[in-house]
């Protein structure tokens, strides 16, 4: 049932294959930009955020999420809801210093993470629910 998709818990999965995914795409990338010109600083800028966005990520994730650890929970939703940040005010300073760089690094860190994204939809939704 479709209800059920939205209404059972699934257990948490695991980040590696979205993290992979992004990271390949990124890596793919490198000879795309070389063939076709496109600045390899707006390249290099996009795989520099995305290490530092997935590393702040995964540190966040080891902080324990049970019940009695209030902090740590809010200190990782703040954290998370940060990583936007990181990557965001680096790129708009890029962008307006050399906007084909920024617009380059800025267009395959989107594309890295719509993948990211993508791939932990797939992997939630695709997990067996608990107690079905």
């Amino acid at each position: 049932m479709i209800a059920d998709l939205y209404t059972k818990p699934r257990p948490v999965p695991s980040r590696l294959a979205p993290m992979l995914a992004g990271t390949g795409l990124i890596l793919l990338a490198l000879p795309v930009f070389a063939i076709a010109g496109w600045p390899l600083k707006g390249w290099a800028l996009a795989a520099v955020l995305w290490v530092a966005a997935q590393a702040l990520g995964y540190l966040l994730t080891r902080l324990p999420l049970d019940e009695g650890n209030l902090a740590a929970s809010g200190v990782r939703g703040i954290g998370m809801g940060f990583r936007a940040f990181i990557v965001g005010i680096p790129l708009v300073a890029v962008t307006v210093a050399d906007s084909r760089v920024g617009a380059a690094a800025a267009i395959l860190y989107v594309l890295a993470y719509t993948l990211d994204l993508a791939v932990s939809l797939v992997t939630f939704f695709g997990a067996e629910a608990k107690g079905a």
